[in-house]
């Protein structure tokens, strides 16, 4: 009986010891799935802001000139401006930008910043950003069916 009762002794705590070690394990990997998802989810975002700014700076055609011409041309200060606006739109996402523009195309750079929900607590993982470009030239249709 005693053997048993050495056995029996030898096995305690075993359980809480595997909660201690594991469970700083599971919160790890359940920060890097949530923090992991906010961060594809705000590149996402931004490169979804900086695809809309730059079609919002491209529609601003110069009609003098498209009359003359037959070609699309920018007035790359409206265009500028547009994008710029419409990224003003969103002031409490968008931490950084910068709006370029000729008379071809306009480039809309986009930089969001994220805060980790779990990984957050751990020193060294702090806010980090994401960024994203885009760019948009100007095309008329009627060229085909």
């Amino acid at each position: 009986m005693r053997t048993a009762e050495r056995g029996e002794r030898g096995d305690r705590g075993t359980i809480a010891m595997y909660t201690v070690l594991f469970t700083p394990i599971v919160l790890l990997l359940a920060g890097l799935l949530v923090d992991g998802g906010l961060a594809i989810h705000a590149r996402q975002r931004a490169a979804d802001m900086a695809e809309q700014a730059a079609r919002a700076g491209a529609n601003q055609i110069d009609t003098a000139a498209l009359r003359e011409t037959g070609e699309p041309v920018l007035d790359p200060g409206r265009a500028r401006a547009a994008a710029c606006d419409l990224l003003a739109a969103y002031p409490d996402r968008v931490t950084a930008s910068q709006c370029d523009a000729d008379e071809q195309e306009v480039a809309v750079t986009v930089q969001i910043s994220v805060r980790p929900q779990l990984l957050g607590i751990i020193p060294g993982f702090g806010e980090f950003r994401m960024s994203s470009t885009a760019t948009a030239r100007p095309v008329t249709g009627g060229g085909g069916p």
